[in-house]
Parts: structure tokens; C-alpha cells; sequence
């Protein structure tokens, strides 16, 4: 149901000596310029249903995390949030350096999200960001209720399956997963072809993103998510989080109405996959916050 175009240019971003990443360009080149990234263990190539309404209007660059998607998988030792928030200054001087220099907009969701608000001003260039459901939360007792969230979904994934006999095989299993219920027809078959790959054997897929990276990442977000400043952002960030009504499907969402700075806004009956789910009421966000800052 959903198949990805090919890109418009395709460059690989090298992260240090041992480490690239792929960058893409869709969409219209002489339009405004978004940056795009995905959540942990995921892939951008899966919100392709979110992204490809932005087609039309918008210069898109997309890339992948380290380890994740598109990217070969490195030493696990690297796989951190330091680690990526200095990839994420290099990613965004490739972009200019690759497809001339114009502002930049970041749209983000879940840990690349973190990793935007964590990157100070010399890192992070983006004139504006759109920030899909980030990991944050508050120092006190909603820290408890993180820190829990946060072991418990880490030790989930470890144990998880992350072999399979076909694609097929892992969106059936992706069905029966709570956190799955609510995404659009269709998303379980893409989120298969986005996220595994032939396992070197050839025998079966393996998924892009190990389990154990994955959780790692999970770990490292108990320590990083408190630390973030939502009251010194260094650009006008829009916050569109998940129905905090809702039982959470990653971790808990946040009702960030209260910090000034951030424009924050939520999607009602949406969880932590919000992109996956509703994509079109998202594209909306990202529109009218765009249109009310002059930049589209």
C-alpha cells in the first residue's frame, strides 16, 4: 500500500572513521527546507505516510540514526546519545554543504527529537523544529514514573524476537503488539521492509536496528531526558506530543503547556507512533506552526 519513491539525490555523511550515514533529498527542491528523523529503533523510510503529504511544497532531506535504516551497523560502544548529538551537527553542515546552504527546519520525532533539544546552538542550526512526542520529563516524581517506564520497555526489547523467517512473519507479530493497534493500514508491512533486512546468511531478516542497541538507547534516555532545558530552547519549537489520556506505548507523555517557550499541542486519540497513526492531522500541525512563524 505504501511504496517509497526513489529519491531525488541520494550522499553519504561520514560520521567518524568508521561510520556513514545516508542522506536523502524529496519532495521540491526550491521549496522550504525540512529535516527529517525517526524514533529509536525505527527508520525514516517508515513515515513516509507522514512525510509524503509534504511532498508537494517542501524541500525534504531525510537520514537515518547510526545503526538504524539505511546505515550499516557499527560497534555498539558508539550507539549513545553524545555520540548523536554530535553526528547531528555533522548531518546538518553535510546538508548544507551537499544541497546549498538555506535555512532549515528539523522535524523529529521521539529520540531524535531528544537529541535536537539536547544539541546546544553551535551544533543544532535549525531556524525552527517540530518536535513529535520527545522523550522529556519533569525532575521529582514524574522522574520516578519515567525512570520505570524506561527499564521496563528497555527489558522488553531485549527480549524480544529479532529474527524471522520472512517479512511477513514480522508484521504479523507487530500485530499483536499493543503499541501497533492504532497504526494505518498498511504500516505493519512498510514498517517490515523498513526495518529488517536480509540476515548475512541470507536464511532470514534480522532487524536493521538490533534489539540490544535499541535498548541501550532506551538506557540512555532515563539520564539524558531530565537534563533538557525546555526553558532556553535557541530556536521557536513546536511540540506535538501524544493524547496524554492514553495509556503510553513507549513512555509517558508529558503535558508541556505550562513551559512558555514551547508551543505545545497534542493529537487527541494518538499515542507515541502518532505519525504512523494520524498522519494527516500531524502534516497539519507542522503547517500551521510553520505558516504562523512566516516560514512556508
Amino acid at each position: 500500500m505504501w511504496e517509497l519513491p526513489e529519491p531525488i539525490s541520494v550522499c553519504e555523511t561520514r560520521l567518524d572513521d568508521d561510520t556513514v550515514t545516508t542522506l536523502r533529498q524529496h519532495g521540491n527542491p526550491s521549496g522550504p527546507r525540512l529535516v527529517l528523523c525517526h524514533g529509536n529503533g525505527l527508520a525514516i523510510d517508515l513515515y513516509y505516510p507522514f512525510w509524503s503529504q509534504l511532498t508537494g511544497d517542501f524541500d525534504l532531506i531525510v537520514y537515518d540514526l547510526r545503526n538504524h535504516g539505511w546505515n550499516r551497523v557499527g560497534v555498539r560502544r558508539e550507539h549513545n546519545v553524545p555520540v548523536m548529538i554530535q553526528d547531528f551537527g555533522l548531518i546538518l553542515e553535510s546538508i548544507d554543504h551537499h544541497y546549498g546552504s538555506k535555512p532549515k527546519i528539523g522535524v523529529f520525532h521521539s529520540v531524535s527529537g531528544l537529541i535536537s533539544l539536547l544539541s546546544p546552538p553551535q551544533i543544532n542550526s535549525c531556524i525552527a523544529q517540530i518536535l513529535f512526542d520527545p522523550p522529556v520529563c519533569k525532575p521529582g516524581s514524574s522522574q520516578a514514573e519515567f525512570d520505570a517506564a524506561a527499564e521496563h520497555a528497555a527489558a522488553m526489547t531485549r527480549r524480544r524476537g529479532h529474527r524471522f523467517q520472512t517479512e511477513e512473519e514480522f508484521a504479523d507479530f507487530l500485530s499483536y503488539m499493543p503499541a501497533f493497534t492504532r497504526v494505518l493500514p498498511g504500516v505493519l508491512q512498510l514498517m517490515a521492509r523498513t526495518t529488517l533486512r536480509k540476515s548475512a546468511d541470507g536464511q532470514d531478516y534480522e532487524l536493521r536496528c538490533p534489539r540490544e542497541y535499541e535498548a541501550q538507547i532506551m538506557d540512555y534516555v532515563r539520564s539524558f531526558s531530565p537534563l533538557v532545558d525546555l526553558e532556553t530552547l535557541p530556536c521557536p519549537t513546536k511540540v506535538v506530543g501524544a493524547d496524554p489520556t492514553l495509556p503510553y506505548a513507549y513512555l509517558p507523555t508529558f503535558d508541556l503547556s505550562h513551559v512558555m517557550t514551547v508551543d505545545y499541542d497534542f493529537i487527541p486519540d494518538a499515542t507515541h507512533l502518532l505519525q504512523l497513526e494520524q498522519p494527516a492531522e500531524c502534516v497539519t500541525a507542522v503547517r500551521q506552526f510553520l505558516e504562523h512563524k512566516g516560514l512556508a
